[in-house]
């Protein structure tokens, strides 16, 4: 039997999700050889400009800057299966690729890191607050008008260091899964003495699929589909459905200012969106609503009507 291999990008946060991947697959396969596969994306190449940008200056027109080359990858059979952070990808994939499965859903709050202040409020006037995401740096500024954003690039480590080093920079903006995959503390002092303000996500919404790793395959691979089955978190996966196809609704790419948050509640699933204009610095439109958890994808598309 050929090895199963797992195909991820290279940064520090791709290669520990890649290995909670392999650790689940080998604790339900342990026979099975599983082999991994190191891609370097567009996303990771192009570190020269904003995020929100890579896709115009590389001609791919918002389709995954962070999964083009696994997708390469998966089509010409090097890999069995791509591994991603979901909030990166697409939610309109080419036909024959499907996104099947999921890790449990890790924090989805987005988190402050500073130096000085304890909350988003004790920032002080005009403070200069560095992130790559347009979703970020818009509800950063509809919360903080005086607040100034800029850009940054990089992995996790880089980022803090990048705060380390510019006496400039008051905070930069991070995902709370990101950082407790990696190790790190919330609750104690980050080297260099950083730490690390958790906003709550029903006041600052996170991404859509935020905090979750899935799985994409080639779609017919039902070899694969069956080990990813017996890995896959049922409850998350009802989640990023849900969450994938209101973006889809909404027509948003991966930087759209959009957030959106859903939970699971007393046999409901709870959804709720912010959404702000891509042209204007209009006040953002929200909602929210629950419904059947057998139907995500129906309560996702009453989210949406109700924004219309």
């Amino acid at each position: 039997m050929k090895p199963l291999v797992v195909g991820t990008r290279g940064s520090a946060l791709a290669l520990a999700q890649a290995d909670m991947t392999e650790l689940a697959l080998r604790a339900h396969f342990p026979e099975r050889e599983i082999v991994r596969k190191i891609i370097t994306t567009t996303g990771d190449r192009r570190t020269d400009v904003p995020l929100s940008q890579v896709a115009k200056v590389e001609g791919v027109f918002d389709k995954g800057v962070f999964i083009k080359e696994l997708e390469v990858a998966l089509q010409n059979g090097e890999v069995d299966l791509a591994v991603h952070s979901m909030k990166d990808v697409p939610t309109v994939l080419a036909d024959h690729f499907e996104v099947v499965g999921a890790l449990e859903r890790a924090p989805v709050r987005d988190v402050l890191v500073c130096s000085e202040a304890d909350s988003l409020d004790a920032l002080p006037e005009g403070a200069l607050v560095a992130t790559g995401s347009v979703r970020r740096q818009r509800q950063l500024q509809w919360l903080r008008p005086d607040i100034k954003v800029v850009d940054i690039r990089g992995n996790v480590p880089t980022r803090l260091q990048k705060l380390r080093d510019n006496n400039e920079l008051d905070a930069i903006m991070l995902a709370e899964a990101g950082l407790v995959r990696l190790g790190y503390d919330l609750s104690a002092e980050l080297e260099g003495g950083l730490h690390a303000i958790a906003m709550p996500a029903d006041d600052f919404l996170p991404a859509a699929g935020q905090g979750i790793v899935g799985f994409e395959i080639r779609k017919g691979d039902t070899d694969t589909q069956a080990y990813i089955d017996a890995i896959n978190h049922h409850e998350s996966m009802i989640l990023l459905r849900a969450e994938r196809e209101f973006l889809r609704l909404l027509d948003a790419g991966c930087h759209t200012p959009v957030g959106v948050r859903s939970w699971i509640e007393d046999g409901s699933i709870h959804m709720k969106a912010r959404v702000f204009d891509e042209h204007s610095d209009e006040e953002p439109t929200e909602s929210d609503v629950k419904g059947d958890l057998a139907e995500p994808e129906q309560v996702a598309g009453e989210l949406y009507n109700t924004l219309k």
